[in-house]
């Protein structure tokens, strides 16, 4: 293992784990940051710094298994429990895939959206079912000739796009410094914020982005320990101020939400300049996201089935999933029955991988002493457990309801 960090080593190592900071920041994410900033202000923000150390500590523990063993998370699964657990690993292949069908319709609508208002659809330009296919096409060609770790990378530059357009929106709002760092660590649960505090929370930690974390980790297997924890720690922590970024700019918004509203509002306050920021800004989030949603579905198929990467089996599986998202873009519906079934199907995943990943970390047969978790780690992933353990179960609670 390398003493030292090269700032070249450094940054591709960043590029490559900004995969998981794209597949969290989507539309749904900005919405949810957005809507929480306008009603709540800066209050909620310490869920979101939970929630970014949170994806750090379960992802970088998912790659560091993957490093150790040379084995995905999936692999792991059938290497220790065999053909006794067969139909949990089909069954934890179908509830991501599920998911991301679900939820890859307001991805591309989401790219759409923020395509449109740049350029000035209604009033203008292109026809939305145009600009729908248009996406559509173009994410497939780049999962068709990309591998997973040019994929990974190019999202890394589309990330720090993102970021710069939120950090400039935000950064003009100039909130109150102090109240700001105030709300970035003290807990504090306003009426009516519950639902919000879980949405922050689980848009943030997405159960297959653990499984996409450890295919990238194999993927990457020549990065030392120290590349990779330099890569997930910088990666998901700018993927998380992003997100604070996007709340921040939503206390600026008054009324009903809609992303023409935010545009308006933040072009009436700040100037025109920041309504196109923010479009530029929801269209990667919702084009990066299109990309790994399809990735994320692949890339688990792969892990827990053993398929080769760029199989058929492989390649139908991404096809799929994009094939769902286009087709409820271009007909304009919204695929709710599949969205509440998805929100069932995570919220019993979450907590079932989080348990498994525990054990495995702390596993001796698998994995040398220097992998494995030491006891303070163990204490941060036992409380992360049992928070995504009740978010899990919240999520099935709200889906029922």
């Amino acid at each position: 293992m390398p003493k030292y960090l090269s700032l070249r080593s450094g940054l591709s190592s960043v590029l490559i784990w900004s995969v998981i900071s794209a597949a969290f920041i989507g539309p749904g994410t900005v919405t949810t940051c957005a809507v929480t900033g306008s009603r709540f202000g800066l209050d909620l923000l310490w869920a979101l710094t939970f929630s970014t150390l949170a994806t750090i500590f379960l992802q970088e523990a998912a790659a560091r298994i993957t490093l150790a063993s040379g084995l995905t998370m999936g692999e792991l699964l059938t290497k220790v429990y065999g053909q006794r657990i067969r139909w949990v690993i089909v069954a934890l292949f179908g509830a991501v895939t599920l998911g991301c069908a679900a939820y890859q319709a307001g991805n591309i609508l989401g790219a759409v959206a923020g395509l449109s208002l740049f350029i000035g659809v209604p009033t203008g330009g292109l026809p939305t079912q145009l600009l729908t296919a248009m996406v559509g096409l173009v994410c497939t060609g780049l999962l068709w000739k990309g591998s997973p770790r040019f994929i990974a990378s190019f999202l890394g530059l589309v990330v720090f796009g993102m970021g710069i357009a939120f950090a400039y929106v935000a950064w003009s709002a100039a909130p109150d410094l102090g109240h700001l760092s105030k709300s970035l660590i003290v807990p504090s649960i306003p009426p009516g914020s519950m639902i919000l505090v879980i949405g922050l929370i689980g848009t943030t930690i997405v159960p297959y982005n653990l499984f996409l974390g450890s295919g990238m980790g194999q993927a990457s297997a020549e990065q030392s320990l120290a590349q990779m924890r330099w890569g997930i720690g910088i990666a998901v922590l700018i993927g998380g101020l992003i997100s604070m970024m996007i709340l921040i700019s939503g206390t600026l918004i008054t009324g009903e939400f809609s992303f023409l509203n935010v545009a308006q509002t933040l072009a009436t306050r700040l100037g025109s300049w920041a309504g196109s920021f923010f479009a530029l800004g929801l269209f990667a989030a919702g084009f990066s996201s299109a990309l790994t949603a399809p990735l994320a579905a692949a890339i688990t198929g792969q892990s827990l089935l053993g398929w080769p990467v760029q199989s058929m089996a492989y390649r139908a599986t991404w096809l799929g999933v994009m094939a769902v998202g286009m087709t409820f873009g271009l007909l304009g519906a919204k695929p709710v029955p599949i969205i509440v079934l998805a929100q069932v199907a995570n919220g019993l995943l979450l907590p079932v991988v989080a348990i498994f990943l525990l054990i495995a970390v702390n596993n001796k047969t698998l994995l040398p002493a220097t992998y494995r978790n030491t006891i303070w780690q163990n204490i941060a992933l036992v409380a992360i457990v049992g928070i995504t353990a009740f978010l899990g179960l919240r999520n099935i609670w709200l889906a029922f309801q």
